[in-house]
């Protein structure tokens, strides 16, 4: 179905090529998985099989792909429309109406199929992936979520031969992720679709993927085999690969089915020993950003009421959510054990919708607080909160003891900084190193402090290099950089992981812990079960705006089906949650 005859792709003057000496086959109705460390070209040689490489990428394409017969170098994008369905990394760049039944329904009216066909189609879609109380709701009222499902809704509606899918999974909550992931397999088994796949959480998907493309590095040839075969090698591997490696499983199990078959043994090693859970760091006060000496305290502050004035919307929100300020309020800050940050019978209606009900929570320094819950559940408007971006209906959010949507942007950034879920709305500059100046001098930080953050968590990226140009991951990368150069006391993540792959995902889990370490409070809002595994020491479940789970992530997490990780559930009713806790055991 999907042939790729020797091609390798190059951008603009880049020294070498985003990817090269691609020579594979994707047969038809098979799902291949594709996967790679982040920036190794997987969007671009996605990209290719839907023609957005090189018609509107640029770039130069040498060699040949083909979908079905059709080269597409000679068909652009939209003379493939009716062959191939795409959906990014980035859901909002997809949509060309504003509600949900709509954005269903334009790719059918493009395609000038009958009324009465695009109906059934609609409703089929809606019932596939759960959007049916969502058919009328605009687009941008969803969360990041919902927005992911109506843009893989969309491109099933025309019922292409092939799916071309870029981290399908990555905003969906683990029972919206299954859900997708069995509409795909249906479409596979059924209906002979070809599913092209790129995904960094593997331990949502390798277990159903026919094929295993790897892309060991940049430029470098892909490797392709049986899913087994490429774990057993491939630098990015799920937790029940890593786990089965440990052991010495031979050939590596894929899914917690077969681990827990094969698990007996390792579980009797492990009797009678326990994990060290994490522990916050309480009482005292949190910690002022750190700023270097010979910076005047009021530099920063003055540096933003200087061009607040001329800056576009963007970068002022920008400077007002990623704790940009240099120095704290001359004032006693909490400590002996008071909150960091404290919400109490808080309730944020949106839309006519409780998007938060009654819902009370604190957060101490030196604490991190995974804030988990279905797509919607109100974890995006509770971070919003806490940051003044959203007034209370009713109850009180505290900050450092500040009303937060009453208290001026350049006082508030004093304390609390915000990733929000799409790193873009944080980067204006033209070059990575241009981005990295910004952040430091509105943090008041040394120069470099900003780029050697950068450099921990994205290693090998040129100063030069666009923020465009990067992948989401990499662009989510530099936006966590930023705001962490301001070291704000209360840090706020949403969906932090979004596009990272593992070794990424480990570099800042290691970052992160660090800062908490310091006394730093961390809440972040995250389907990734894994990470919350990793780095929580409270898991808080929200389900339609209100607290249903509230403690020790261990507590939490083994005895839910949804959020427990991968190690907890191959060896129930142990309570192990990491590989790195299983290592350190044996």
């Amino acid at each position: 179905m999907i042939r790729f005859d020797n091609v390798s792709v190059t951008y603009g003057d880049a020294g070498a090529p985003a990817i090269s000496g691609v020579d594979l086959t994707v047969p038809e109705g098979e799902l291949v998985l594709l996967v790679g460390p982040s920036g190794v070209g997987k969007s671009t040689l996605l990209g290719a099989v839907c023609g957005l490489v090189p018609h509107f990428t640029g770039g130069t394409l040498r060699g040949r792909v083909t979908v079905d017969g059709r080269d597409t170098r000679t068909h652009r994008p939209r003379e493939l429309a009716d062959l191939v369905g795409t959906v990014g990394q980035d859901p909002l760049a997809h949509f060309v109406t504003d509600t949900v039944e709509d954005e269903l329904a334009y790719g059918m009216e493009s395609l000038g199929l009958a009324p009465e066909v695009m109906r059934r189609r609609v409703e089929e879609t809606l019932d596939l992936l759960g959007l049916a109380e969502l058919r009328d709701r605009p687009i941008a009222t969803l969360s990041g979520g919902q927005q992911q499902r109506v843009a893989i809704g969309s491109v099933l509606t025309p019922h292409p031969k092939v799916l071309v899918l870029d981290e399908p999974t990555s905003a969906l909550d683990p029972a919206a992720a299954e859900e997708v992931l069995a509409v795909l397999q249906r479409l596979v088994h059924d209906l002979g679709t070809t599913v092209l796949m790129a995904e960094h959480r593997l331990e949502r998907v390798v277990q159903y993927a026919d094929q295993v493309i790897l892309l060991p590095a940049p430029g470098t040839p892909p490797v392709v085999g049986a899913p087994a075969e490429i774990m057993a090698v491939s630098p990015v591997h799920p937790p029940v690969v890593a786990l089965g490696r440990l052991a010495g499983w031979d050939p590596v199990a894929l899914s917690v089915r077969d681990a827990r078959r094969r698990a007996g043994a390792l579980r009797e090693r492990l009797a009678g020993r326990f994990p060290t859970p994490p522990l916050p760091v309480t009482g005292g006060e949190p910690p002022d950003p750190v700023r270097p000496s010979g910076v005047s305290s009021n530099a920063g502050q003055a540096h933003v009421a200087a061009a607040a004035g001329n800056l576009e919307p963007r970068r002022r929100w920008r400077r007002a959510v990623r704790g940009s300020a240099p120095a704290r309020a001359a004032r006693s800050g909490p400590g002996g054990g008071i909150p960091l940050a404290e919400a109490r019978a808080l309730t944020v209606r949106r839309d006519r919708v409780d998007a938060l009900r009654r819902l009370t929570l604190t957060v101490a320094p030196g604490e991190t607080v995974a804030l988990m819950g279905r797509n919607g559940a109100g974890k995006s408007t509770l971070l919003a909160t806490l940051v003044g971006m959203v007034e209370p209906t009713s109850g009180t959010v505290l900050v450092s003891g500040l009303t937060p949507h009453r208290t001026h942007p350049r006082e508030l950034v004093l304390e609390v900084g915000l990733v929000p879920q799409e790193p873009r709305d944080l980067l204006y500059a033209d070059t990575v190193a241009a981005e990295c100046a910004a952040a430091d001098t509105d943090a008041g930080a040394a120069p470099g402090s900003c780029r050697a953050l950068v450099s921990e968590l994205l290693p090998d990226v040129p100063d030069a290099t666009h923020p465009r140009d990067l992948s989401e991951g990499q662009r989510l990368a530099l936006a966590l950089a930023i705001v962490l150069t301001g070291r704000p006391p209360l840090l706020l993540l949403d969906e932090p992981t979004r596009g990272l792959d593992y070794a990424a995902k480990a570099r800042l889990v290691a970052v992160l812990k660090d800062l908490a370490a310091e006394g730093h409070a961390i809440v972040l809002a995250t389907h990734d079960v894994e990470l919350a595994a990793d780095l929580a020491h409270r898991v808080v479940i929200l389900a339609d705006g209100e607290v249903v789970a509230d403690g020790p992530t261990a507590e939490v997490v083994v005895s839910s089906p949804a959020f427990a990780p991968q190690v907890a559930k191959i060896l129930a009713p142990q309570k192990w949650l990491t590989v790195a806790q299983v290592r350190d055991a044996l």
